[in-house]
Formats: C-alpha cells, sequence, structure tokens
C-alpha cells in the first residue's frame, strides 16, 4: 500500500497539501432532480407519496401509511431483547453522552440596568424535532444516541425518528437505542421522501422544526433543500482524522487509529502529522502488516492511497499550524504533554489527547458528541449538542425612566435612515 509522503519543508509542500485536502461533492444533476422531484411530490401528495416512495426505493409495502410507525412496545422489545453485552455497553454509552450533554444546558438569565430596564434572553427547547436514521443492516445505534441524547437533555417536547427498513429489516439495536433514548415516535420511511415528510408534514408523519442525523447523498441533498422550511444539523462530508505524534506512540496503535476512519469511506481522510521520520515509516510499515486483516481492507487501502497522508514537520508547534490549517473533524495529539499543544489549536471538531484516547471512544463511548463538523468546517462549526436543540429570545422591558433616553437614542437614529414612523414610535413615549 503506497500511502503518499510528504514534508512541511518541501517548496511545494502548500500546494501539495491544498491538493490533498481538495473534496467537492460533485453536484450530480441526475441525483439533485430526482430528490427535487421526491420533494414536490411529498410536499403535494403526502402520505400517498411517502407510500409510493418507500414501496419502490426500500421495497417494503403497506396499504395505510399508519402501518409506517412503530408502536412503542416494539422498541422496548428491540432492547430487553438485545444479548446482555450489547445491552449493558449501550446502557453504559447513552449514560455518558447524557452525563456530558447536560452540563451544556443554557438557562434563562436578565438584569436591569441603571434607569431599571430589564433585558435579558429566554431559552426555550424546539418543539418537534425529526432525527434520520439510516437503516438496513449498515445501521448505527450510536449515532440515535448522539442525536437523540442531547435533544431529550435539551427539553425537546417531541423527537421522531425515521429510519428505512429495506425488504422489511429493522435493526435490533436502532430500535433499542431509541428505546434508551427516550424517542417518542418511529417511522419505517428513509431517503429524500423521509426528509421531505418531515419538513411538510403528513397526515400520519408530524412536521418537525429541525432534522438532524446522517444519511446518504440523497438524504443529504435533501436537507440542504428544506433548509428554510425547517432548521438542520449539518451537511456532512465524509469522515477525517488527523493524529498530531511525537514520535513516541506505539506505531500500530497509530496505524489502526487512522484505518478507524478510513474505513469508513473510499474517501474518507487519515493523515499523520510527526518531527520523526523514522517513525513516519514504522507507521507506514505497520499499516502495510495490519492492513491484511482487515475486514474492510479494500476501503481502507483506497482512502488511505487516494486521501491519506504521513507528513514529516519541523515540530510538534508546526504540526499544530499545519493542522489548523486543516480544521480536522477528528483531531488526536498522541503526545506526552497534550494539553502543551492545546493553546496553539484553533480548529478542530473534537480533540482527543494522550496516547491512550483512541477516536473511536469518541465514537461511541466517551461522552462528548460524535456528530461534528468535516471538509475544513470546524473553522466556524461544532459538534452537535444541547445548543443545537434550543433557541434563544431576546428579553426588552423598558421603564419609564429608559423609555426617555432611549427614545431620544432611537428616534435620531431612525430619522436618519429616513423611518419616521420608528422614530415617531419612540418619541410618543417621552414626557
Amino acid at each position: 500500500m503506497d500511502i503518499q509522503r510528504l514534508s512541511s519543508g518541501a517548496p511545494d509542500f502548500g500546494q501539495r497539501l491544498d491538493n490533498l485536502l481538495a473534496f467537492e461533492a460533485e453536484a450530480d444533476e441526475r441525483l439533485e432532480a430526482t430528490v427535487a422531484s421526491i420533494l414536490n411530490d411529498v410536499r403535494a401528495r403526502g402520505d400517498a407519496a411517502v407510500l409510493e416512495c418507500t414501496e419502490k426505493f426500500d421495497r417494503l409495502q403497506v396499504g395505510d401509511a399508519r402501518e409506517l410507525e412503530l408502536p412503542k412496545e416494539e422498541l422496548k422489545r428491540a432492547f430487553d431483547a438485545l444479548p446482555e453485552d450489547q445491552r449493558n455497553a449501550l446502557e453504559a454509552a447513552a449514560m455518558r453522552v447524557r452525563e456530558y450533554h447536560e452540563k451544556q444546558v443554557q438557562a434563562s438569565w436578565s438584569y436591569l440596568d441603571a434607569d431599571g430596564t430589564l433585558l435579558g434572553q429566554k431559552v426555550t427547547p424546539l418543539d418537534r424535532v425529526g432525527l434520520y436514521v439510516p437503516g438496513g443492516k449498515a445501521a448505527y445505534p450510536s449515532s440515535v444516541l448522539m442525536n437523540a441524547m442531547p435533544a431529550k437533555v435539551a427539553g425537546v417536547a417531541e423527537l421522531v425518528m425515521v429510519v428505512p427498513t429495506p425488504d422489511g429489516h429493522k435493526n435490533q439495536l436502532v430500535l433499542a437505542a431509541a428505546f434508551l433514548s427516550g424517542v417518542d415516535r418511529v417511522f419505517t420511511i428513509g431517503g429524500a421522501q423521509a426528509v421531505g415528510a418531515l419538513a411538510y408534514g403528513t397526515a400520519t408523519i408530524p412536521r418537525v422544526d429541525k432534522i438532524v442525523g446522517p444519511g446518504n447523498a440523497y438524504v443529504a441533498s435533501a436537507k440542504r433543500r428544506v433548509f428554510g422550511v425547517c432548521g438542520i444539523d449539518m451537511i456532512a462530508g465524509p469522515s477525517e482524522i488527523l493524529v498530531i505524534c511525537d514520535g513516541k506512540t506505539d506505531p500500530d496503535w497509530v496505524a489502526m487509529d487512522l484505518f478507524s476512519q478510513a474505513e469508513h469511506d473510499e474517501l474518507a481522510q487519515a493523515i499523520l502529522l510527526c518531527p520523526d521520520a523514522d517513525f513516519i515509516e514504522k507507521v507506514a510499515e505497520s499499516a502495510e502488516r495490519l492492513l491484511e486483516a482487515m475486514p474492510r481492507r479494500a476501503i481502507i487501502e483506497t482512502a488511505l492511497q487516494n486521501r491519506g497522508a504521513l507528513i514529516h514537520v519541523k515540530s510538534l508547534e508546526e504540526a499544530c499550524e499545519i493542522s489548523n490549517r486543516i480544521a480536522p473533524e477528528h483531531l488526536e495529539l498522541s503526545v506526552e504533554d497534550p494539553e502543551a499543544l492545546l493553546p496553539g489549536l484553533r480548529h478542530a471538531g473534537a480533540i482527543f489527547m494522550g496516547r491512550h484516547t483512541s477516536e473511536s471512544l469518541g465514537d461511541y463511548c466517551a461522552g462528548p458528541n460524535h456528530v461534528l463538523p468535516t471538509s475544513g468546517t470546524a473553522r466556524f462549526s461544532s459538534p452537535l449538542g444541547v445548543y443545537d436543540f434550543q433557541k434563544r429570545s431576546s428579553l426588552i422591558q423598558v421603564s419609564e425612566k429608559g423609555a426617555q433616553s432611549l427614545g431620544r437614542i432611537a428616534s435620531t437614529l431612525a430619522y436618519g435612515e429616513g423611518l419616521d414612523a420608528h422614530a415617531r414610535s419612540a418619541l410618543y413615549r417621552i414626557k
């Protein structure tokens, strides 16, 4: 396996790094046209369109849209029937995710200024949120926990989950995770039609205020198109991992950490930054040897060859500068003193500190959310959290005394903008 080597000291390093990072999801005109057609159909015909799409794409035929909703008893049965080790692991992960997100809850606040005017902010949870979960045999119960837990902690009144069940196959771990997370309603639909149903509402499926959760290209396109009708979490690109290592970690550990994201997708990105050239070659040797036993070998190999890199840097400080330029989704600091590097790091979705902190722990059970910004958007975006399920309203209660001074300021500015009614509205309150 040939993973490209880069050196920060090379004259063309900047251009080669840019080429490595370049990722633009090519707009597939046929896909976009299909998604637009499906959304328009769902908006116009509601349940009938959803039923037709579900039969066509998931090979699931039901006579009534109400049959698409799973009873809560089925979710509980799925949870109760799990093998003990899976049930215990799911419960432990859910507890840690819940405890972490409880720290994020924002409270309303207010204060009185000198003239008795009250100013503040009222924090309110969203009324109803839709959670999209990939379905069938390729399913992710961890994503159910990561999306549902912060919504419930935020106080969302109703959480509606959609999950495709191709050929009627229901993933029991996903249903168990929905039960454990307190999901209120579950519908066995997927694809662009599920996004449309959540965004516009049908006779059976309720309209939501926000749609969260991962999906394929059709789901991503549909989420992008319905934004504005409702909120969305983000449009995520391929998974990414960047490891900064001082050359003293077991090279097998580092190689497997790179694999952990490369196995997601042929377009996933895995990069190592290290000041020790000999260690970089040891990691390459480990990767070559360990790859043989990986069930998803073909995917890992393609990802590492096309979008992976082992980069020799001058120092750990320079590694931090390059990391900020990349703004990775997952950043591992596999070094002796990770806290010493933190002040120099500005852009990352999640930072995994120390040699024993593998990124995979964050995917499942560490506690922080694994829904993270990708494709450099960590420069301006944050992990999914409780704050994504709360909105803020400004509070303003002007006292009689405050109206005198504020009215003069507002009227002066309003007249300057040529908005006389604004000015007079303020002046009416002045004695």
